[in-house]
């Protein structure tokens, strides 16, 4: 298990990125939260297995239909032993 905070940089709020990026990590298995940043990004924080964390970040780079994502940025972080997918407001 690793824990990642990827911050996604683009047109990413008011897109359901935090919505699409919960679905998906349900869908991977993965822990941990999305949320909105002031400065327009979106953070979040996941735990899994590596293969699922690529997976998640993969998605990232993409994001849900109208989101444009210009960048993303990884930094492994401590485990936190999240037991659920939340969206933080």
């Amino acid at each position: 298990m690793v824990c990642y905070q990827i911050r996604v940089v683009g047109k990413v709020q008011g897109v359901f990125y935090r919505a699409s990026t919960k679905t998906v990590a349900d869908e991977l298995g993965v822990k941990g939260w999305v949320k909105n940043e002031l400065d327009g990004s979106v953070l979040i924080e996941a735990e899994g297995t590596k293969d699922k964390l690529i997976d998640l970040m993969a998605w990232c780079k993409k994001g849900p239909l109208h989101a444009k994502v210009d960048s993303i940025e990884r930094t492994e972080v401590d485990l936190k032993h999240h037991n659920v997918f939340l969206i933080r407001h």
